[in-house]
Order: structure tokens, then sequence, then C-alpha cells
């Protein structure tokens, strides 16, 4: 006898994912995920230059802003 290949339908996912377990869940995501991003072509994330605020603020911490930029201004004449 011949077996049939049953074919699942969305819904019969979605009722699956019903009887998972919360941490079964959190790893179907990751999965689904990662393959998507492969299906997708690792598209890069696009960033935007206010990310950038505070960056190195850490290294002019001590220095005064205002003095800076009039010994930098001296160094072009």
């Amino acid at each position: 006898m011949a077996k049939t290949k049953a074919t699942l339908r969305f819904e019969d996912y979605v009722k699956g994912i019903e009887r998972l377990e919360p941490e079964e869940q959190l790893r179907l995501i990751e999965i689904i995920s990662a393959r998507l991003k492969k299906t997708l072509g690792g598209e890069k994330t696009r960033h935007h230059v206010t990310e950038l605020e505070g960056l190195g603020a850490d290294i002019w911490k001590m220095v005064d802003a205002q003095h800076y930029v009039t010994e930098e201004r001296k160094s072009w004449d």
C-alpha cells in the first residue's frame, strides 16, 4: 500500500505552535528568523547618523572645547 504525503496548511502550523512550550516557541522564532535572513540575502541594516551621538565622548571629557577650537584655529594661519 502506497503512503500519501500529507500537506500541512498554514493553520496546521499555527495550531502546532500553540502546543509548544514557550522555550520551544522562542527556538522556532530563531530558526525562522535565521532562514528568512538567508532567504532575503542578509540585507544590511540601514543606520542613521544620530546613532553616532556620544561616540568617543569619554575621550573629550577632560578637554575644554573652546580652548581646543581656539588652538586649532591658530594652527590654520
